[in-house]
């Protein structure tokens, strides 16, 4: 998969999802999920890792960990739809299935809120 044509590349595509969007939680991650006007599109993603999981290394680690979680859920999703997936801090120490659930729950919600909401933002 080329992820550069399935990653959010601004600020400007961080911010239409994160607020636009509809947000689910769990215990260390965050899901953010809209459709974006782009209807066409393949379903895109953005990590966001803050500082406060950890240096450098705990955080790409962490980066890999979710993105090796999301990559087989995209083809899912609807055409257009954009996740956003924010580490919480405490990530680095969840096993991976653990994390692996968080993910899985968080996004399902969201998807129903979704459903439910049913437009599209930008």
């Amino acid at each position: 998969m080329n992820w550069s044509s399935r990653r959010l590349h601004t600020g400007d595509e961080f911010r239409a999802v994160t607020r636009g969007g509809v947000r689910s939680a769990r215990s260390h991650v965050v899901v953010h999920l809209a459709l974006l006007t782009q209807g066409d599109e393949a379903p895109r993603v953005g990590f966001v890792v803050s500082k406060k999981i950890g240096n450098a290394v705990v955080r790409n680690r962490v980066t890999r960990r979710l993105r090796e979680i999301v990559r087989p859920r995209l083809a899912a999703l609807p055409p257009g739809a954009a996740i956003v997936v924010r580490a919480l801090p405490g990530i680095d120490d969840q096993p991976f299935s653990e994390l692996e659930h968080d993910v899985d729950s968080a996004l399902a919600a969201a998807q129903r809120k979704l459903a439910r909401r049913g437009k599209r933002v930008r």
